[in-house]
């Protein structure tokens, strides 16, 4: 008895019926991770545009939702995969000195025993290679681990 009172009730409601439920999950969107509830909630607010402009069945409006939900949810991933491969990103975001590789400095201090520091734009680097002077330059070989391989020019 209670539950077709809901029901009735929210029949009643039409077309602002899926407007709440839409305006509903997209509220639940700012509480969830990625951009589920998004996509079902701009299915809820299509099918009460439909609603209001065509007079639906509770039926025809379900099996609409459902339509427009798998619709919405399929396209927006398809956006957001085609999103994602244009902007790129840097592969080497979070392995910095992968950045070094290649390119050639000037020593600071000496290479002794094989190792030294070479300081790069706010970092100071442990290094290992061949021992030079102080103003002699380097090329980045190779990163292993946290250290930079160099080698003279």
């Amino acid at each position: 008895m209670m539950d077709s009172v809901i029901l009735e009730k929210i029949a009643a409601l039409g077309a602002w019926g899926w407007w709440i439920f839409g305006v509903a999950l997209l509220g639940l969107e700012i509480l969830a991770p990625g951009t589920l509830f998004l996509w079902f909630g701009v299915a809820a607010i299509l099918v009460g545009v439909v609603d209001l402009v065509v007079d639906l069945s509770w039926q025809s409006a379900l099996l609409l939702y459902a339509v427009l939900s798998l619709a919405s949810f399929f396209l927006g991933r398809m956006l957001l995969r085609r999103g994602a491969k244009a902007e790129g990103g840097d592969p080497n975001l979070n392995r910095r000195g992968s950045r070094y590789v290649g390119r050639e400095f000037v020593l600071a201090q000496p290479i002794l025993q094989g190792v030294g520091r070479l300081s790069i734009d706010d970092t100071v680097w442990q290094i290992t290679g061949p021992d030079l002077p102080s103003g002699a330059m380097v090329r980045v070989e190779r990163l292993e681990g946290a250290r930079l391989v160099v080698a003279a020019v």
